[in-house]
């Protein structure tokens, strides 16, 4: 064998040495022509699963929107020129990461499960693929926007309203088939339908309505939006993976009563924020923090703390309760003290501790197991994951730290480079075919 090697590669040799460039421009030619196959093929291949093509916007998205932020930060605290919003840039940052980079997500999942939840046919590309046009297009020329281009922004924003109702469109007609019968799929449209509210609010801000609809929005964003579909989720889905690694060990807690009562104490806190009674949001939120505390201290997390991707999900719940009591302990000081001690804390205990975390977890869950992977944690996944914990105590402290604009801006920047590895590689997955060969 090795001789036959030996005698096939010395022609070989020869031959490029005789026919000198010629044969090295043949060479290097169809090297071109198979890179540029295989970019030709990226289209196909990235919208053969609608989580694929949403969730390379959602990585792409982690990276634009912190960018921005940290820039707008950093400008103010180390005093370099960059350009300005043509709205607050605190609320642009509020408004972008709850209904463009995290949403990203939400939609890639819900489009992929719920026609599977309601044993229904999959979704065709001409159903899904218009969602991410119009979503992440519209979230791309928002994001232009931003950097002092006022037309584009207002451009941008209508685009992701029509992408976001048209996916309104696809996923009700999914609900519509099953006779509304899935209290899931139920609870997590009635989120995206309050989304929606919230997007088309902030956009009648850009165009000059009142700022209090700006407000509006963010509040929407935060309890009538990526909560419920979070939880929602966790409240599916946890219970499930749990049993599947565990077995018969595990006892499987999802009661009827959770979601009905959830809603009711969420939407309490929404109502009282829009209200302006965050001194009085105790009597909503220390129920609220109980709620939490019972439903993942009954999902068992001692008995799940293996393998490593089921064990993240159920650290990364850990933050709900935990984000729930700031929530409480701020509302207590305000009424009793007259104090916003906590600032922000809060609500960024809730976002990138609780959102953050288990957006590391269940994506790198769904995209191990949609690309033919081993539903493994691995290494890069685990850093990232790790890091993110530091990243929501960095911002979680920077409410109390004398010098907060410091620390601000190193939240962010931290934040870059705890995603940074994780997005590298989930882009990586997306965009190149499944290891097992099959399709998807």
């Amino acid at each position: 064998m090795n001789m036959e090697s030996q005698s096939l590669r010395i022609p070989c040799a020869r031959t490029i040495e005789a026919e000198g460039p010629n044969l090295a421009c043949i060479l290097e030619l169809s090297v071109h022509e198979e890179s540029a196959s295989r970019l030709a093929e990226l289209p196909a291949l990235l919208s053969a699963a609608p989580h694929r093509l949403m969730f390379f916007a959602g990585a792409m998205a982690i990276v634009v929107s912190m960018l921005w932020w940290a820039c707008v930060l950093g400008s103010g605290v180390y005093g370099f020129a960059f350009p300005v919003s043509p709205v607050p840039a605190g609320w642009a940052h509020s408004f972008f990461t709850q209904f463009g980079m995290l949403p990203f997500f939400m939609f890639g999942f819900l489009l992929t499960v719920f026609p599977r939840w309601m044993a229904q046919p999959a979704l065709g590309k001409r159903e899904y693929v218009p969602v991410f046009a119009g979503v992440f297009g519209g979230y791309l020329l928002s994001n232009a926007g931003l950097l002092d281009h006022k037309p584009l922004l207002l451009a941008g924003l209508l685009l992701m309203l029509t992408g976001w109702a048209y996916a309104l469109t696809v996923l009700g007609r999914i609900l519509a088939r099953n006779g509304a019968q899935d209290r899931t799929a139920i609870s997590c449209f009635s989120a995206l339908l309050l989304g929606f509210l919230g997007l088309a609010a902030f956009t009648a801000f850009a165009f000059g309505a009142s700022p209090e609809l700006a407000i509006v929005a963010i509040k929407i964003g935060t309890f009538g939006l990526l909560l419920p579909i979070y939880f929602t989720v966790c409240h599916r889905m946890l219970p499930f993976f749990s049993a599947s690694a565990i077995g018969s060990r595990y006892k499987v807690f999802k009661p009827a009563w959770s979601l009905p009562l959830f809603w009711l104490l969420a939407l309490g806190h929404l109502v009282m924020e829009l209200a302006r009674l965050q001194q009085w949001l105790w009597l909503i939120d220390v129920p609220l923090t109980a709620f939490f505390l019972v439903h993942w201290i009954r999902w068992q997390p001692w008995k799940c703390m293996r393998p490593g991707l089921l064990a993240v999900l159920h650290i990364a719940a850990a933050w709900l309760p935990l984000a729930l009591a700031l929530y409480a302990l701020q509302s207590l000081l305000l009424h009793f003290e007259g104090s916003l001690l906590l600032g922000r804390a809060p609500v960024h205990a809730l976002t990138i501790g609780f959102f953050g975390s288990m957006l590391v977890a269940m994506v790198t869950r769904v995209t191990q197991g949609h690309s033919g992977r081993p539903l493994e944690m691995g290494c890069i996944p685990w850093l990232t994951f790790g890091l993110l914990q530091a990243v929501a105590l960095i911002r979680i402290l920077a409410e109390l730290m004398p010098d907060s604009s410091r620390w601000l801006a190193m939240a962010a920047i931290a934040w870059l480079l705890a995603f940074l590895p994780w997005v590298i590689r989930s882009a990586w997955i997306f965009l190149t075919p499944r290891v097992d060969g099959k399709p998807g």
